[in-house]
């Protein structure tokens, strides 16, 4: 079972994106102390290199900044290819120098060249350096451009050893924290949002235009951060040290991310409901006076649901209430069949988005529910 926290209420994009922001302070300072470290290393030793590449070095730091990446698996990729991209750059400026002398129409082509080669996706990083690496080696190597070259790929990697061995035995980072602070974000969103909405069914109708009917695109923007949150997490895991002493299990993360997408999902139709029902869009429905106090009930105990989830706190019985007063509204749209089609096709639409709402956390919901000592 996940320890979870209740989060607060302010579901507006300046906070969502607020907290988001948070939870990336520390590990940021981290990183950029520990690539301050590693830079001054480098510096420190570059002018030790054998041979001409003590000439250059000024490219040993670079080699540690390409190297600092906010993961371990991360830094190592994004390293290696920008190798990749510097070796074949300078192979490219070493067959021009072969044939012909650097000159506007050899330089423009090795550009070209790189350019075109910089296309393959799986370059990644080092795409953007293979044309500058052909273009240095020509124009800053010039005459010297073996010398500049052996120096160049030297020095760079160099930094990019020590800024491997640094963010390696440094405190590798792992991003779980800030994934599973996401996770309880969405879940508290997702609940706020749903106690609202019952609160303006609940309110004089039409109610005043509020903060919830305009609340999707907040919701699916936190569901995409969480899900970029949970990648970061995974990959930090890959080939870092300390994910052994921390195990965790992100496939269940990634299941929870999936019901709460899908809950996300009918939330935000729900509520593109309900709006058209008070103010006619976007699509206008009718909405009966009859039928709103069992919906803001429904909605109400679905909203405390998903807060007991977050909380850890949640109970079988609490999801089976929720369930019931869904049901509720059914039987009330049945009792007043008498009111039309018209009249009460938007309450089913919301009793059905509730329903399929419940129906997707309930998997997380069981799986957590605390085992009776």
């Amino acid at each position: 079972m996940h320890n979870r926290s209740m989060r607060t209420p302010d579901l507006s994009p300046r906070a969502t994106g607020g907290l988001m922001k948070s939870a990336a302070v520390h590990p940021r300072l981290l990183q950029a102390v520990k690539t301050a470290v590693a830079v001054a290393i480098a510096w420190k030793l570059a002018p030790l290199m054998p041979g001409v590449a003590d000439e250059y070095p000024y490219y040993a730091p670079l080699g540690v900044i390409v190297a600092s990446y906010p993961t371990l698996m991360g830094s190592v990729k994004n390293a290696m290819q920008t190798l990749a991209g510097l070796v074949i750059g300078v192979a490219l400026a070493a067959a021009v120098i072969l044939f012909s002398e650097p000159s506007v129409l050899t330089v423009s082509l090795v550009v070209g060249i790189g350019m075109l080669i910089g296309g393959i996706r799986q370059l990644g990083a080092g795409r953007e350096y293979v044309p500058i690496a052909g273009l240095f080696v020509l124009i800053v190597g010039g005459p010297n451009a073996d010398g500049y070259s052996i120096g160049y790929i030297s020095q760079m990697t160099l930094g990019v050893v020590l800024g491997l061995a640094v963010n390696l035995l440094v405190a590798p980072p792992l991003r779980v924290t800030a994934a599973v602070k996401g996770l309880s974000r969405l879940r508290g969103a997702l609940g706020d949002h749903l106690g609202t909405v019952a609160d303006a069914l609940d309110a004089n109708w039409p109610p005043e235009e509020g903060e919830w009917s305009k609340q999707g695109a907040t919701l699916a923007g936190t569901t995409t951060a969480v899900r970029r949150a949970l990648a970061e997490a995974d990959e930090s895991r890959r080939i870092n040290p300390r994910a052994r002493i921390r195990p965790h299990d992100l496939r269940t993360d990634y299941d929870d991310l999936a019901a709460l997408e899908n809950a996300t999902f009918y939330v935000r139709d729900l509520t593109d409901v309900l709006a058209g029902a008070a103010w006619g869009t976007p699509v206008p429905v009718e909405l009966p006076a009859a039928l709103r106090p069992p919906l803001a009930a429904a909605a109400r105990a679905t909203g405390a649901v998903v807060h007991e989830w977050d909380t850890g706190e949640t109970s079988l019985a609490s999801l089976e209430t929720a369930e019931a007063a869904v049901a509720a509204v059914t039987q009330a749209i049945h009792d007043h069949r008498e009111l039309g089609a018209e009249a009460i096709v938007a309450a089913s639409a919301a009793t059905l988005d509730l329903t399929r709402l419940l129906a997707a956390l309930r998997p997380g919901i069981e799986r957590d529910v605390p085992v009776p000592a």
